[in-house]
């Protein structure tokens, strides 16, 4: 009620301006206005455009100002700003054969209309395969050559649309009982364990237990000068090579993995000075999913060539992968939050230097496939981005990332450039 009325005192002119997220983006008709301020890039070119295009609906001039931010994404727009007006919009991605979704996906279709054989155009060659599983435990139901739904009950309202692998989390205020919002189990681990600083609404609360059988996290209200960092210990395995090529001095290469995924510890941290105030263990189960992804293989030839000695090479590979993350929403409707990353000196599997950049997702979202057909100009940029940063070692506009489960360390951004340099030629 509140935001309606806001909506029609904005386009009845009554209100001189207005705060807000990207909820008056799209879908609400609030007339002309004369300027946009768009704090920070909005994660793509059809989003800018969007929300530049809320000013000027008229034939009066007005105004667009984007304030860039920190982020790498955003500093690469400040330092190529004719990029905003003449670079084509991202690849809207999809994986509609995502088989931790299609089971979802085939028991709404069947509860809608019954399935046949002519619906494999939508559903997939491999329908009948896929419902097997719905048949077996008697959620679907054949008869005549046709995949019935066997409840009268709609299984929509089931289905989870915001993520996929899991049921919620939900987040109780536990002097209260109030839900304050719902997490996907990533998101629980990295930002609800046992001990998490949990934001909601500008209010803080300290997470006293997170309950993994009933999948809820217990908070309470609580006022304290720090913040937590969740530590992350990650591992990838291959499961199927798609395809590969030459990139360059790099192997470049894409395909299924399966993705482990552990919370091992935490951090807190002063608000004010940042500075580390402790570092808590944690005994939380590891997750494991498959998922698509793509992988820049560095052979030894280029490591040494680059002059990136031994201890340096962690480092280096880190500092890649983190840019390369930041960079890759100019290719594929994702922000970083969307994609994983993980970089090593030496895995067994591909026999050495690697970092794989993974969809954050059971199944995949299909960011991994774009960022393989773009590797050339994801790498290009992701140089131009390292290189045209003025810090001297590493920071959020570069090679530094919010989200990193290594609290950032080690990077070595000089390294990141020459292996770069000297792989792209």
């Amino acid at each position: 009620k509140e935001r309606r009325k806001i909506e029609a005192d904005l386009f009845a002119g009554k209100l001189r301006g207005v705060v807000t997220t990207n909820a008056l983006e799209l879908g609400i008709d609030v007339g002309s206005l004369d300027a946009a301020v768009l704090t920070t890039y909005p994660g793509t070119i059809a989003s800018f455009r969007q929300q530049s295009g809320r000013a000027g609906r008229t034939v009066e001039e007005s105004l667009a100002v984007l304030v860039g931010g920190q982020d790498a994404l955003d500093q690469y727009f400040m330092t190529h700003p004719e990029e905003l007006f003449d670079r084509a919009p991202e690849a809207a991605v999809i994986n509609p054969a995502n088989p931790e979704v299609m089971a979802d996906h085939i028991g709404c279709a069947a509860y809608e209309l019954p399935l046949t054989p002519e619906d494999r155009v939508f559903l997939g060659e491999d329908l009948e395969e896929r419902a097997a599983g719905l048949v077996q435990s008697e959620r679907l139901r054949v008869r005549d050559g046709k995949l019935y739904w066997a409840s009268r009950r709609s299984p929509a309202p089931d289905v989870g649309i915001r993520s996929a692998g899991g049921g919620p989390y939900n987040i109780v205020d536990d002097t209260t009982g109030k839900l304050l919002g719902t997490l996907d189990e990533g998101a629980a681990f990295m930002q609800a364990h046992a001990g998490a600083v949990y934001l909601h609404q500008g209010d803080t609360f300290l997470v006293e237990k997170l309950e993994l059988t009933d999948r809820e996290a217990r908070v309470v209200p609580s006022r304290v000068d720090y913040y937590t960092q969740p530590k992350e210990e990650t591992w990838i395995g291959l499961r199927e090579i798609v395809a590969r090529t030459r990139l360059g001095r790099f192997g470049l290469a894409h395909g299924r993995v399966e993705v482990e995924s552990t919370v091992v510890a935490y951090q807190r941290k002063e608000i004010r000075t940042r500075q580390v105030l402790g570092y808590e263990p944690l005994d939380l189960p590891p997750r494991r999913y498959e998922t698509q992804a793509f992988w820049i293989e560095v052979p030894d030839s280029l490591i040494d060539a680059a002059g990136v000695e031994p201890l340096d090479l962690p480092g280096t590979l880190h500092a890649a992968e983190h840019a390369a993350i930041g960079m890759l929403p100019l290719f594929a409707i994702c922000d970083r939050w969307d994609i994983g990353g993980l970089s090593t000196p030496m895995h067994p599997e591909i026999g050495g230097a690697v970092w794989f950049i993974y969809d954050g997702y059971p199944g995949g979202a299909g960011i991994a496939p774009v960022g393989y057909d773009h590797g050339r100009r994801l790498l290009t940029a992701t140089l131009e981005a390292i290189r045209s940063c003025p810090c001297d070692t590493g920071c959020p506009s570069c090679v530094q990332s919010p989200k990193c489960g290594n609290f950032n360390d080690p990077l070595d951004k000089a390294g990141a450039v020459r292996l770069l340099e000297t792989g792209l030629g």
